[in-house]
């Protein structure tokens, strides 16, 4: 395939939605990224978390997660796919981070608690004594090439550092200082936006244009309510009253105007489907301080972001 430049490739990135799915498109160049190139070890960490994101991973359509592993990366570390266990598998992770000095990526599932030196969260044991996901991320995060904090928990705390964390559960950027951490939250990550940053990575060895918050601008420089199908209704002062009724969803707690994500155009499971195309509000899972700055889910938080309009129900 032949090699586009990187004004091309954020196009394509935030250009593709349903009619073409990313994956589809960049799967095969992820295999042609690498045809000449050593495979890079990517080591993949998992902290507090539901392993949601790595299930949304398997869950890519093309390429298929096989051919990643054996085709495209050396995974050297997954506590889930991996068939080792305990000290064995942990001594491999930090030689393998040892043998590498910036020249291996870093996944991070899930967030780090901090809380008592870390010990709410272990991630096995190493010489008789257990080894916490701070204490892991702190030996290989800030000696890696890149990090990518996937998933909201992994990128700011999400779910895991909701109220009253007493863990106290911080994102990988808080603990990593000494190496670029890339945010990919969304609850879980979306497989699209975790493997269109790593073929950039891979392809141009520069990190892609990150937004304030530390999110690829090619995944996340929009609001779900700029590109929502329903935004005409919002406009017209057309509102649900309950779930399942068509209309903009706003007055039932959508969160759209807050969150910057792509997901109108991307969908979900190979663009099958969406929160709001499913009826179900926007709950900004997208952004920091989910899920807690943006509760409750199912009521309206602030004033319309396209100034006072009119209110009128359907049907009224």
């Amino acid at each position: 395939m032949r090699k586009i430049s990187r004004r091309a490739f954020i196009r394509l990135c935030a250009g593709i939605g349903v009619t073409a799915g990313l994956t589809a498109v960049l799967g095969p160049r992820l295999l042609d990224v690498l045809a000449d190139s050593d495979n890079p070890p990517v080591l993949w960490l998992q902290g507090a978390g539901c392993t949601g994101c790595t299930i949304s991973t398997l869950n890519g359509v093309e390429p298929a997660v096989e051919k990643v592993l054996q085709k495209v990366i050396s995974l050297e570390y997954h506590p889930t796919l991996m068939a080792a266990a305990g000290g064995s598998a942990l001594k491999h992770l930090f030689e393998t981070a040892a043998a590498h000095p910036d020249g291996f990526y870093l996944v991070v599932e899930g967030g780090v608690p901090t809380a008592a030196g870390g010990s709410y969260c272990t991630v096995g044991r190493l010489d008789g004594r257990h080894v916490t996901a701070l204490e892991a991320l702190q030996r290989v995060g800030n000696s890696a090439r890149a990090v990518l904090a996937t998933g909201s928990c992994a990128a700011y705390g999400g779910i895991s550092a909701a109220h009253p964390n007493v863990a106290g559960v911080v994102g990988v950027g808080t603990v990593v200082e000494d190496a670029p951490v890339i945010n990919i939250p969304n609850c879980p990550a979306h497989p699209d936006r975790l493997l269109g940053t790593l073929v950039y990575l891979l392809d141009y060895n520069v990190l892609p244009e990150l937004d304030q918050f530390g999110r690829p601008v090619m995944f996340y420089g929009r609001t779900v309510h700029e590109e929502c199908p329903r935004r005409r209704d919002y406009q017209h002062g057309r509102f649900a009253r309950v779930i399942g009724e068509p209309g903009c969803l706003y007055q039932l707690g959508c969160k759209g105007h807050q969150a910057h994500v792509d997901c109108p155009e991307r969908r979900w499971n190979g663009g099958t489907n969406w929160c709001v195309a499913a009826g179900a509000p926007c709950m900004a899972c997208s952004e920091p301080g989910f899920p807690d700055a943006f509760s409750p889910f199912y009521a309206v938080s602030e004033a319309p972001p396209e100034g006072q309009i009119r209110l009128r129900r359907r049907g009224s």
